[in-house]
């Protein structure tokens, strides 16, 4: 399955390969060694932008755990101050994902938004420290239903120029919806209480829905 906000690009891709190959065939008059190898190109491409919007559909997993929201690799783990919401101490933890992974990203928990706010901003490497606070980004805040807050940062990367959140402050979440979709690599941080009991390390690989980050008694 194709997710809804590849299959525009998807079509579009498609047929202006099609015009650029035919073309070629038709209209250059080039040899066969050149022509093949443009057409496989096309091919590759086409190809590499399905698999990138692809949808796969996951089952939503039991309550009790905060899950990755995403497909990726975990990058950081650490104690931080968190300043534009908490401004007190938490747990951090990231994932990057790469143009390899699915770009779907999910609610990790149930809740009500309790916060949202967007902020344009540079686009360093989205494996860059700095790129937390910098780039172009989303913050959400969940209340869960004991009134525990975890906030949820989507960031842009070098290469991901757009956010496409479907978030809406005051808006009840269930866990396994989704959050919104990042384009062409990225990173998403979960700041979490400090005592929060961490599943994961650093360099593990995530699936998003699958992979349990922490315990939670949220």
């Amino acid at each position: 399955m194709i997710h809804k906000e590849g299959r525009r690009i998807s079509i579009m891709l498609f047929v202006i390969l099609a015009i650029l190959d035919t073309s070629i065939v038709l209209f250059t008059g080039a040899p066969p060694w050149v022509e093949v190898p443009a057409i496989i190109a096309s091919l590759l491409l086409w190809l590499f932008i399905l698999r990138f919007f692809r949808d796969p559909k996951r089952t939503v997993p039991q309550e009790g755990f905060v899950y990755a929201p995403a497909d990726g690799k975990v990058v950081v783990i650490e104690k931080c101050t968190e300043s534009e919401y908490f401004n007190d101490e938490r747990i951090q933890v990231s994932v990057f994902m790469s143009v390899w992974n699915v770009h779907i990203n999910w609610y990790p928990v149930e809740g009500n938004l309790s916060y949202y706010q967007y902020h344009p901003g540079k686009y360093l490497i989205a494996r860059h420290p700095k790129s937390s606070t910098l780039n172009e980004r989303n913050t959400l805040v969940i209340k869960t239903t004991v009134g525990t807050e975890i906030l949820i940062r989507q960031i842009a990367g070098i290469v991901a120029r757009r956010i496409i959140s479907y978030a809406t402050a005051g808006k009840n979440v269930k866990l396994g919806d989704e959050m919104g979709f990042i384009r062409f690599g990225s990173r998403v941080d979960i700041f979490l209480p400090v005592g929060t009991e961490i599943l994961v390390k650093p360099g593990q690989h995530v699936r998003g829905l699958i992979t349990a980050l922490a315990k939670s008694g949220l």
